[in-house]
């Protein structure tokens, strides 16, 4: 523990910086990563209500369950119903769900992006400050005793160098909570992709939905 303090000190006032874009960062992370749980088991346990629902054709009793849950799930499957009371197209249902399924996509990739940036800062001010504490200790050497120059050289740049090991230590865990959470993400718009096909696929036997065919003249 006394090495991380005086690591931290070492350092001086751009270790502060650093210190809260890793602090904002984990706190992305965290509530990005509990969001995206939250969204797919929600999602799984409404497709599971859903599912029988779809097969006994009772449409008002799945979109009644849509309105009751969050889960993004119950929106699409709730338009493809909505437009299929419109029209027997099942291109035209197919695209009204595909849309809901564009709906939910930000909710779901809100603010994930920061964390690249965040770790592009981290890393910046590592340099920053790095370079900043090269020019103080070169300052400090020209001013210093011939005997001491090499002692004070060495020193000082070994205390600037502790802000350049610190964002990266910063910057990396966060490119790794990034990349984890674009993959949780893409595996959650894949999940709703492959349910909200086979709700219409469900719809369409059970509704002997039309394709429209397409004529080119001659």
């Amino acid at each position: 523990m006394n090495n991380i303090i005086s690591f931290f000190q070492a350092g001086e006032e751009f270790m502060y910086p650093i210190a809260i874009v890793l602090v904002v960062g984990l706190a992305i992370a965290i509530e990005r990563w509990v969001f995206l749980t939250g969204a797919k088991t929600s999602n799984r346990k409404a497709f599971d209500r859903m599912l029988p629902l779809l097969r006994k054709k009772d449409y008002a009793a799945v979109i009644e369950l849509a309105r009751a849950t969050t889960a993004p799930i119950g929106r699409i499957v709730a338009t493809g119903i909505a437009r299929m009371q419109q029209t027997p197209r099942r291109d035209e249902i197919e695209y009204a769900m595909e849309e809901g399924v564009m709906e939910a996509v930000p909710r779901l990739e809100k603010r994930t992006a920061y964390l690249a940036t965040l770790a592009n800062i981290a890393t910046l001010l590592g340099l920053l400050g790095t370079i900043m504490g090269l020019i103080e200790a070169f300052t400090a050497v020209a001013n210093a005793d011939p005997a001491e120059k090499a002692t004070l050289l060495s020193q000082s740049i070994s205390l600037a160098m502790n802000t350049t090991a610190f964002g990266l230590m910063s910057a990396i865990p966060l490119l790794l909570l990034h990349a984890m959470l674009i993959e949780k993400t893409t595996e959650i718009v894949d999940s709703l992709e492959m349910a909200g096909t086979k709700c219409l696929n469900l719809m369409s036997n059970a509704n002997n939905l039309t394709t429209r065919t397409r004529t080119t003249d001659k």
